[in-house]
């Protein structure tokens, strides 16, 4: 359904354009879920605004090619994007607070899309707006739909803004962080509700997030970005369990377990660096324990046995696993 090859955006700097993203390839099948993860500033919202053609000002997409089937949205201009944005790809914001418009009743700002794309009549839309605010478990809708946003939990305007986006039954839906300062209990039901909507409509999803348990439960594959990078992507069971690139298996080790009898969680030292003051070679290697040799060089996404790809020289696969398990316990 969406093909992304090679996506570069950038900023102005010094009278230059500094990279944000760099050549960001991945794909998106119907009914097929995509985790977009990393660190906040790794590039992953700029990825996904500039899909819709949405880069926020004043970046720009500098290479590129972005098919929605047979049509590429970068060459997309003007009121070319009307028949794209909302009604064949959805957008779910990361702040509903700011993405909704306050002056406009949570119901108003439904039925609007429906009149625009679907060209409803005024009782009709504002029905099917009520019907889409009750498919995303918001109670008492008629009562719901006449309230502002800020009269409204931070959890109903999630389900305000999933209603407004599913409400045009989009073929690809982009959530960017949904489920970022809720409570656990209201961050399960949302997943539950794009899971169920994406069975019942087939849609494709790109969740952007850096909640790694979010995308245990929900994503089929996932890209995890460093730095304006993909530096691994591959099947979600496959990454998560066995992370091949060391940022990866950074993100992992710093989940909370249950199960774990230290007192302290696992870091990754020093943080991600700005556009524009990017480290020569891995961008990572300021801040990878693993880094050797080599590292100095930039780095390639190279393809791996069990089907993912790794921007790393020195990856970490089942096999290397074994063996440094072995060695830790002879030297025990």
């Amino acid at each position: 359904m969406l093909t992304v090859s090679d996506l570069s955006v950038g900023f102005p700097k010094d009278g230059e354009l500094t990279p944000a993203v760099e050549n960001v390839s991945f794909e998106v099948g119907a009914g097929e879920t995509l985790a977009i993860v990393g660190e906040s500033g790794c590039g992953k919202t700029v990825t996904g605004l500039s899909l819709i053609g949405l880069t926020p000002p004043p970046g720009q997409v500098t290479s590129g090619r972005v098919m929605l089937d047979d049509l590429d949205l970068l060459r997309c201009r003007g009121r070319a994007w009307e028949a794209i944005r909302g009604r064949q790809i959805g957008m779910i914001f990361q702040d509903p607070l700011t993405a909704l418009d306050p002056v406009y009743t949570a119901g108003e700002q439904i039925a609007e899309g429906l009149r625009f794309h679907l060209k409803m009549r005024g009782a009709e839309a504002w029905k099917q707006a009520l019907a889409s605010m009750a498919d995303v478990g918001i109670p008492d809708p008629p009562s719901r739909s006449r309230l502002y946003p800020h009269q409204l939990s931070g959890g109903m305007r999630q389900r305000v803004m999933i209603a407004a986006a599913i409400a045009l039954k989009p073929r690809l839906l982009i959530a960017d962080e949904p489920t970022t300062a809720l409570d656990v209990t209201v961050q399960l039901q949302i997943i539950e509700l794009l899971q169920a909507l994406q069975r019942e409509h087939g849609m494709g999803l790109i969740i952007i997030t850096h909640d790694l348990g979010v995308v245990a439960r929900i994503a089929h594959r996932v890209a995890v970005m460093y730095a304006g990078q993909i530096v691994e992507q591959g099947d979600v069971q496959t990454v998560l369990e066995t992370p091949a690139h060391p940022y990866t298996a950074g993100l992992v080790a710093a989940i909370p377990r249950v199960d774990s009898v230290s007192d302290r969680l696992a870091t990754i030292e020093g943080t991600v660096p700005a556009p524009g003051n990017y480290p020569p070679g891995c961008r990572f290697r300021p801040r990878c324990p693993r880094a050797a040799a080599g590292c100095e060089l930039p780095q390639e996404l190279r393809p791996l046995l069990d089907g993912r790809t790794v921007r790393c020289l020195y990856p970490r696969t089942d096999r290397t696993m074994e063996i440094r398990s072995e060695k830790t316990e002879v030297e025990s």
